[in-house]
């Protein structure tokens, strides 16, 4: 049995899963606020990285629990690093294994996010966002400051248009300047997109726990870096592409090296310095 540290209802995507494929039963512990571990709305500041507040997670439902397994996962988003004016989510699940002294993560990177803000002074901009943001499917988070007040007022979890129509002219009513933050919001159970990417995060895992190492059988026999010098198509010459993965195991620290990771050979030439200078 395995404890889950989420307020979100990330156990509707993460617990199938382990049931299904490891045969392991999830369960949530009550009262448990993650929140106290950040907000994406910024009110409580995340301590430390992304892996650091999903590790806090998991150890605090271990220890509100008294369980040896503990899951928990953390996401965050922010601009594509190579593509310009693309947002994109990494979502990360840790596995701790306390019997067994094991940290396991699983993990994704993708495009596939609807995150996003905008500064509005009117209901038709505050609806045109929402139109954008798959909107009410998902959920929005109005924040305004109020007049004669330094704190920022939220209103999150907004699902249905007469919440948003009803939040929307209350906020500018009451706003210091008449205009208003509007943005999507992230929490897993207002968000199905972001609740997929969990759910691949989670597959990811899966496939590391089945991965053993071939010297001591420990699971977790996943990948610790990449060597790049894929060799070109055309010249043969090295590129910066992935010519071999290195595996190692966080027990025995035995390490193993796969050529071609992602089944192919040989580079193409447009990645090439050489060929396409």
């Amino acid at each position: 049995m395995a404890v889950l540290g989420t307020m979100h209802q990330k156990e509707k995507v993460i617990a199938p899963l382990l049931q299904q494929k490891l045969g392991l039963q999830v369960i949530v512990p009550e009262n448990l606020n993650t929140d106290q571990f950040g907000t994406f709305t910024r009110e409580i500041k995340r301590p430390g990285t992304q892996i650091a507040a999903a590790k806090l997670k998991a150890l605090k439902a271990l220890e509100l629990t008294g369980k040896n397994i503990g899951i928990a996962s953390e996401g965050s988003f922010a601009p594509h690093p190579h593509i310009p004016y693309i947002y994109a989510n990494r979502e990360i699940i840790i596995f701790i294994d306390k019997e067994n002294k094991l940290e396991i993560f699983g993990e994704v990177f993708s495009l596939d996010t609807n995150f996003n803000h905008q500064t509005v002074s009117n209901l038709a901009e505050a609806k045109e966002f929402a139109t954008k943001a798959g909107f009410p499917d998902h959920g929005l988070v109005i924040s305004c400051q109020l007049k004669n007040q330094s704190d920022i007022h939220l209103i999150k979890g907004i699902t249905t248009e007469s919440k948003l129509i009803e939040s929307v002219n209350w906020a500018l009513h009451n706003s210091h300047n008449h205009q208003i933050n509007i943005e999507t919001d992230m929490r897993a159970m207002y968000n199905p997109t972001r609740m997929k990417n969990i759910e691949k995060a989670t597959a990811d895992l899966i496939q590391k726990l089945n991965s053993c190492c071939p010297q001591c059988a420990t699971p977790g026999f996943a990948v610790t870096d990449r060597k790049p010098g894929l060799p070109c198509d055309l010249c043969h010459q090295p590129t910066s592409l992935t010519l071999a993965a290195i595996y190692q195991c966080q027990n025995c620290g035995f390490r193993q090296e796969k050529l071609f990771p992602n089944g192919q050979e040989f580079a193409d030439p447009s990645q090439c310095i050489y060929c396409n200078p």
